[in-house]
């Protein structure tokens, strides 16, 4: 019992960790943040079994573990808050054209990340040219670009 009690601990403490380092974390993952990836899983190990170097100790942390995580996308399906706080919420980072700075800032988010997805997904290469750019909770960014909208040509 030991095990899942810790197993359930550092998947809190984990969970905290990984939600207020905020949603870019995993989507764009650098050598260095992979480095760091494996020294917290090394960090965790000796929390989640203590002494404990059995195969059956090992079993329980991953079958609680995995417990867990069905527990939570359960309850996420069922519970619309429950999705809000795991998860987060998309955040709007431009909105009919204009870039909401201070949500950038929050968001740790540049102008050159918007453009790189644009670029991407669009080809597009200026900020004016988006008419939103949505944070999504997996760390992506969404482009809608301005709908186009050709030069009028008046006739004589």
């Amino acid at each position: 019992m030991e095990i899942v009690l810790r197993c359930v601990a550092i998947y809190a403490v984990v969970w905290v960790v990984f939600r207020i380092s905020g949603k870019r974390t995993l989507k764009d993952l650098t050598t260095f943040d992979f480095v760091l990836l494996l020294i917290i899983s090394e960090c965790t190990q000796q929390g989640l079994v203590g002494q404990n170097y059995s195969v059956t100790g090992a079993t329980v942390a991953v079958a609680t573990l995995v417990t867990i995580d069905i527990l939570l996308s359960l309850a996420k399906r069922k519970f619309e808050k429950v999705e809000k706080v795991l998860d987060n919420v998309p955040v709007l980072l431009i909105e009919k054209g204009r870039v909401h700075r201070e949500r950038l800032q929050k968001e740790r988010v540049d102008e050159a990340d918007i453009l790189v997805s644009a670029r991407q997904g669009h080809g597009i290469s200026r900020l004016d040219a988006i008419d939103y750019a949505i944070l999504e909770t997996s760390g992506a960014i969404s482009i809608i670009p301005k709908a186009y909208q050709p030069e009028r040509v008046e006739s004589n």
